[in-house]
């Protein structure tokens, strides 16, 4: 099959702008959790130990404090906040899964499904610049000024024009191998039917959080700094997703939004891929595909909510949504 590429506001296929069209795409949601690697659902809304040498704890997410009587503990807090996740996550249409990776603990929750391949959307525009910053350290390419504008284009306002350009001029659909092998992000893949190209991509909640993991875990320390400003200074239209976790948790967020093609009709995709809390203790991982005839507002609006319900921020999150008419 072949066919035009819908984008965040507008891509570039071939050189030519396309604009989306007004139409949405079907889902199914359920709540699970388990370890790092993707597999078979399991009981919803729980957590399991991903082989961390510190006792399991939540207790960083959302208000804090000791226990005095009267009082429900920190973790107490938590489990009820995930337990709100999940039962605002049942039921939804279409396909959405969220997962919260604590960092210190190495525990990681689930909700929904988590690893049913999606579009990307522009979230993949998070590892091309990782792989870029890498291969420039390692000497592999230079990034001229133009290059880091770019890049930087692509974090802020999530530039579609500037991710094809890097695209082209950096190796095109030879990175793949590196997402995959290097930010274990084996369930990537291209879309049959469609050139191999940044937008034509799927991918699951788990690889997306494969990768914010390795970023924040592996990445030359310069070059996650870098990363973790950027996407904590994001431009308007990406204040939505993680960036609902609340001002207190100083969330960073990169986030992809864009019509697609699958069985059943087009539809909307919303993810988000970030982290939270102090020195970005926790990776967030949302997908959504939305269900034919559904909105772009449903679909961020939805995210957002499920993020703010795991942080204890204020729901309906206050976001914006980008307009699709004009990809701002």
């Amino acid at each position: 099959m072949t066919g035009t590429r819908r984008g965040d506001g507008d891509t570039r296929q071939g050189g030519r702008r396309v604009r989306p069209r007004l139409l949405l795409a079907a889902l199914t949601a359920v709540l699970v959790t388990a370890g790092c690697s993707t597999g078979p659902t399991t009981p919803e809304g729980s957590a399991v130990s991903t082989g961390a040498t510190e006792p399991r704890s939540t207790s960083g997410l959302g208000p804090a404090g000791g226990r005095q009587a009267g009082t429900v503990s920190a973790d107490e807090a938590q489990r009820r906040r995930f337990a709100a996740t999940a039962a605002l996550l049942k039921g939804k249409p279409g396909v959405l899964g969220i997962l919260v990776r604590d960092r210190r603990t190495g525990e990681l929750w689930r909700a929904g499904t988590t690893d049913h391949p999606i579009w990307t959307a522009s979230t993949i525009k998070l590892a091309m610049a990782v792989g870029l910053l890498e291969r420039s350290r390692a000497g592999e390419i230079t990034l001229d000024a133009t290059a880091r504008r770019q890049i930087a284009d692509m974090l802020n306002f999530s530039s579609d024009d500037a991710a094809t350009a890097l695209w082209n001029r950096y190796g095109r659909d030879q990175q793949l191998n590196r997402f995959r092998q290097r930010y274990g992000m084996t369930g990537l893949t291209t879309v049959a039917g469609y050139s191999r190209f940044w937008g034509h991509l799927k991918c699951t909640a788990d690889d997306l959080q494969r990768l914010m993991s390795y970023v924040l875990d592996d990445l030359d320390p310069a070059d996650r700094a870098y990363l973790v400003r950027a996407m904590r200074s994001v431009g308007s239209i990406q204040r939505w997703g993680v960036w609902a976790a609340g001002a207190d948790q100083r969330p960073g967020t990169k986030d992809g939004w864009s019509i697609e093609p699958d069985p059943g009709g087009e539809h909307w995709v919303t993810n988000t891929v970030g982290f939270a809390g102090d020195d970005q203790r926790y990776v967030v991982a949302v997908m959504y595909q939305l269900p034919p005839g559904k909105g772009i507002d449903v679909g961020v609006h939805t995210v957002s909510d499920l993020v703010a319900t795991v942080f204890g921020a204020r729901t309906p999150a206050r976001v914006t949504v980008p307009d699709p008419s004009t990809g701002r």
